[in-house]
């Protein structure tokens, strides 16, 4: 008999420390009452979809130059290639030139070079240690001669960074 009350007495015992824990846990929780619900109204004027943005128009000429090498060795020799089209055709016989701005100032390419049948044009550059490790630098590509008058182009820079 004494094992019957010592297990009645183990299971009121876990039952009352059961209570006793939710009950401290509801105490815890954030007290809700007397808090408003609402959330604000947001109203979208019916002309909403009337107000178009222009889509932006693609310019005919366009051009992009980059490094055969992102990461080169200090005084490694790398190659800039840039290329020239009019909506989406390849310009050709366009002279491009190039110009490196290193950290201690520009450096021209010594060469001049006409875009070929794809519309590329490249350049050999001999890094030789004129920009410091981890210091990035860029290279502008500038397309003159282009056919039919167009001016200068200016294209979107390379750049390398020398590890």
């Amino acid at each position: 008999m004494e094992t019957g009350n010592m297990h009645t007495f183990r299971s009121i015992f876990l039952t009352v420390l059961a209570l006793s824990f939710l009950l401290s846990l509801a105490a815890c929780t954030p007290s809700v009452s007397g808090q408003s619900n609402s959330q604000k109204q947001v109203t979208i004027d019916k002309g909403f979809q009337s107000q178009v943005s222009p889509v932006p128009t693609v310019p005919p000429y366009r051009c992009g130059a980059w490094s055969s090498n992102n990461a080169p060795d200090p005084n490694s020799t790398i190659t800039i290639y840039a290329r020239i089209t009019k909506d989406i055709a390849p310009v050709v016989g366009a002279n491009a030139t190039a110009v490196v701005h290193f950290q201690g100032g520009d450096q021209p390419i010594d060469s001049q070079a006409a875009s070929d049948n794809g519309g590329y044009v490249s350049f050999t550059l001999q890094l030789q240690g004129r920009q410091p490790s981890h210091i990035p630098a860029t290279v502008d590509v500038t397309f003159t001669n282009i056919p039919q008058g167009h001016g200068p182009l200016q294209c979107t820079a390379a750049f390398f960074t020398p590890q």
